[in-house]
């Protein structure tokens, strides 16, 4: 099989796909990589490191997309891509339907095959979203304390506070990979941490492993409740193939402080903040009503080292299946199968509800 690796085009993306290591299993098992060049160049990866694998490095995005059978990306096919995409042609990267009704309807117009990484699930795990939500959680406590900083037109709280002084307030809702990684690293700095969660097991796992951080049930009362007096607001909810429901509506803003920071990682589904709308690493916040958004939709990308090492060494096992088998693949990996979204043009999976 031919295999393609097109350099991300959107905004502020410097992941890449694959790593040289998969390249050369890739070719050892007599399939043809075919990279745009640079690629790799903001992972850290140069084009060498993929020769010396077996691949070929090409200067035309448009002939990756033209003369390959699986497309292996980090993120969505964006509009100037819709054109070079072939029938049957297989997808392999994020997708977020829910969030991109042009893009959905453009894929299912070309007869296009798409297995999502945020669909990919074993063992009850989304095996491929989880160290992408691992860093985003992460970051989201980060990129909160750098704008929770005056000259960003934040409150000037430390989150960790001094001797004498309170601590930052964080609220997270959702308590899923996102959530928890964002409550670790705030409890961590000393942070005052409260997350709001709905799943009775998850709520169990949070008390258990974040024996210091307030829990508890969410509900609309509970959140208008925590946000009044937060420093720090952090949208963790995630429902797959879904769009998540608004947790904070347009006019719950006028009941938290001016200059508090909200951060939407749920953006890249339609977000959980009413007042949410899709920012850039270039240009990720914004104010409204004296609160600060920061709804960045790749927000890993900013690491793309470590995000792409964390995400290729999930995906190369899938990668190598569906070079082998096809999209016969499915009758043999659960994983894939559960991240079928689209199947030579038609909707297959069950958890897309987009329109």
């Amino acid at each position: 099989m031919i295999v393609g690796i097109p350099k991300e085009i959107k905004e502020e993306e410097y992941r890449v796909g694959i790593l040289p290591k998969t390249v050369k299993k890739l070719v050892k098992n007599g399939h043809k990589v075919i990279i745009e060049k640079n690629a790799g160049i903001g992972a850290g990866i140069k084009d060498i490191d993929y020769e010396k694998s077996g691949a070929e490095i090409v200067e035309d995005h448009s002939y990756i997309f033209k003369n390959s059978e699986l497309i292996v990306k980090v993120k969505e096919p964006l509009p100037s891509e819709y054109n070079l995409l072939q029938e049957s042609q297989i997808l392999f990267t994020f997708f977020h339907f829910s969030s991109n009704k042009e893009m959905t309807e453009t894929l299912i117009e070309k007869k296009v095959t798409c297995i999502a990484y945020e669909l990919v699930e074993e063992k009850s795990v989304f095996v491929i979203l989880k160290p992408m939500s691992e860093i985003a959680g992460k970051l989201s406590i980060q990129q909160g304390m750098k704008y929770l900083e005056k000259e960003y037109g934040g409150k000037g709280v430390l989150l960790s506070g001094v001797e004498g002084v309170r601590s930052g307030k964080v609220v997270i809702l959702g308590g899923g990979t996102v959530g928890y990684n964002a409550g670790k690293i705030a409890d961590s700095i000393g942070a005052e941490v409260t997350i709001l969660e709905i799943n009775e097991a998850r709520i169990k796992f949070l008390k258990k492993n974040l024996p210091r951080v307030k829990v508890l049930y969410s509900n609309e009362k509970n959140i208008k409740n925590s946000i009044k007096k937060a420093d720090l607001i952090i949208g963790a909810v995630l429902i797959p193939g879904r769009r998540p429901p608004i947790l904070v509506k347009k006019e719950d803003l006028k009941n938290i402080e001016e200059g508090t920071v909200m951060i939407d990682v749920s953006i890249d589904e339609g977000g959980v903040f009413e007042t949410s709308h899709p920012t850039t690493h270039k240009q990720p916040i914004y104010k409204y009503e004296g609160i600060i958004h920061y709804c960045v939709p790749n927000i890993p990308g900013i690491v793309p080292r470590t995000s792409t090492f964390a995400l290729c060494n999930v995906t190369e096992k899938y990668i190598l299946q569906l070079a082998n088998k096809g999209i016969k693949s499915i009758e043999t990996s659960y994983g894939l199968k559960t991240g079928l979204a689209i199947l030579n043009g038609k909707i297959v999976n069950p958890r897309l509800k987009i329109f």
